[in-house]
């Protein structure tokens, strides 16, 4: 497993993976920015330095999130959430085909390996609240602004 650190608007990341795809990008560490990158990693890292430059909105490089079944299910689902849309909490329930499951929903989103890449900061609560986001919901808020930015009308 190979492991590098670089620098986001939004804190230092982390990144972990190997040959068989990128298993952790997670935010929050107090680490040193990595001066060179693994060769496993590099397209990982260029993508994400894409998408803070506002120049890519959905990601190619492979993924091997760990976690059980149902959690694989739930990020798979998260996924498929559009650059720039959100979605409810219940509604991610529903498509997963049971209402009831929302906590475990929500569990499972929380427990997410690969933050930005799947997108758990898409996740909205029913009322159309920032809720819950294990990165700080000023993160949750950044990131939503930064794929949805509203553009200031002219006065004239």
């Amino acid at each position: 497993m190979e492991t590098a650190f670089i620098k986001t608007p939004l804190g230092i990341a982390k990144i972990e993976g190997d040959e068989d795809g990128i298993s952790v990008i997670s935010i929050n560490t107090e680490e040193k920015i990595t001066s060179k990158v693994p060769k496993v990693l590099q397209e990982a890292v260029t993508q994400l330095h894409d998408y803070f430059l506002g120049k890519r909105k959905d990601f190619t490089f492979k993924l091997n999130p760990k976690g059980t079944d149902f959690q694989q299910k739930v990020w798979q689902e998260l996924a498929q959430i559009p650059y720039g849309k959100t979605m409810s909490y219940m509604d991610l329930s529903k498509k997963l085909g049971d209402v009831k499951a929302i906590r475990a929903v929500a569990s499972a989103n929380g427990k997410n390996p690969i933050w930005i890449v799947v997108p758990c900061h898409r996740v909205i609560g029913s009322d159309g609240s920032l809720t819950g986001y294990a990165g700080g919901l000023w993160r949750k808020k950044w990131l939503l602004e930064h794929e949805n930015p509203s553009n200031q009308q002219s006065l004239f």
